[in-house]
């Protein structure tokens, strides 16, 4: 079952849905809305927003940045999550506790987002930490690619357990530049084989099971001289090769990374014609508008699993069912090491 919505999601001003905002979700061309901290008080406040939100458009998607550690959009009312890196650091000695704790990890997040009234979190990262990039960092699960992959798809696990989307980034890996993409464009020019041995293992293994890809805004100059989200060639190896056949979302437009290829309206479209199916534009109205108008009679069929498919749990509810309890309390524990 599939779904046609408008090719680009954008972010909104507050806490409360605006009433020119009601006006723009109704464009044809808006097919998503992302939460930032901003946007969030508390859980309850959430879910109203959300529900305020679909009763101007029922079929828009609602997505936020939910990873745990430092990105965590939602902080109260729900669980404080650990960085991934934190949860990875055991899983040499303890693999199989490990795998356990990331499955439920996954679950909970699930719930909770649906709780809030959220279809999907961009999670999991499948960057591989390098020790290079710290815009990456603890975001990442492990060091090594193919404990990322295995705890990454327990994580996964989790997330489908609990009706929910995965979405993973950074395609084909951010881990291994120093720059962050959010204020220059990184370059990595290692061979491709090196990518292929390393960090496009999680991405690699785990692609039949993603719901959703980001690719990064970074150029890795030995196969393309576009940033990944950006290259046909990528997003067609993503598709062809790894045989990925869920949905592509473009990181953020707005980002210093994706400047080369020119104007909002530029970036959308150039995004869109390498194989993105849907395009971020944040933290920017002027540019949100921008790409709209460029983006007039483009649609695009989407998956229904990127849709919360099972009836919402209530959050206050959470809280009686025994696994929720014991997997909060060890997360919880874990954030405030």
């Amino acid at each position: 079952m599939t779904q046609t919505l408008g090719p680009v999601m954008l972010d909104l001003e507050g806490t409360e849905l605006r009433s020119e905002e009601r006006e723009l979700l109704m464009r044809q061309e808006v097919g998503g809305v992302i939460l930032f901290a901003r946007n969030v008080e508390h859980a309850r406040q959430v879910r109203e927003l959300c529900n305020a939100i679909r009763s101007v458009r029922p079929g828009l998607l609602l997505a936020i940045d939910q990873e745990g550690g430092r990105v965590q959009r939602l902080r109260d009312g729900v669980t404080r999550l650990p960085a991934m890196g934190k949860i990875g650091r055991d899983y040499a000695a303890n693999p199989e506790v490990t795998l356990r704790l990331c499955l439920d990890a996954g679950w909970l997040l699930g719930m909770e987002m649906a709780a809030c009234g959220l279809d999907l979190s961009f999670a999991p990262v499948l960057d591989v930490d390098s020790g290079i990039s710290t815009v990456i960092g603890d975001r990442s699960f492990s060091s090594d690619p193919h404990a990322v992959a295995a705890m990454a798809g327990a994580f996964i696990g989790g997330l489908h357990e609990a009706g929910m989307a995965a979405v993973g980034k950074h395609f084909p890996g951010h881990g291994s530049v120093a720059a962050d993409s959010h204020l220059e464009l990184p370059v990595d020019d290692r061979p491709l084989e090196q990518l292929r041995q390393h960090d496009l293992i999680p991405f690699a293994e785990l692609a039949g099971r993603l719901d959703g890809v980001m690719p990064a805004h970074v150029v890795y100059s030995a196969f393309d001289a576009r940033p990944a989200g950006f290259s046909a060639s990528w997003l067609g190896l993503l598709r062809e090769s790894l045989g990925f056949k869920g949905t592509i979302f473009s990181d953020d437009l707005g980002m210093a990374g994706a400047g080369f290829a020119g104007s909002p309206g530029e970036r959308a479209l150039a995004a869109l014609d390498a194989g993105c199916d849907m395009v971020l534009v944040c933290n920017d109205r002027a540019a949100a508008l921008e790409a709209l108008d460029a983006c007039q009679g483009r649609s695009v069929r989407l998956g229904s699993r990127l849709r919360y498919g099972r009836a919402r749990p209530d959050i206050d509810a959470l809280e009686a069912l025994g696994r929720w309890r014991r997997v909060h309390a060890r997360l919880e524990a874990m954030a405030s090491l």
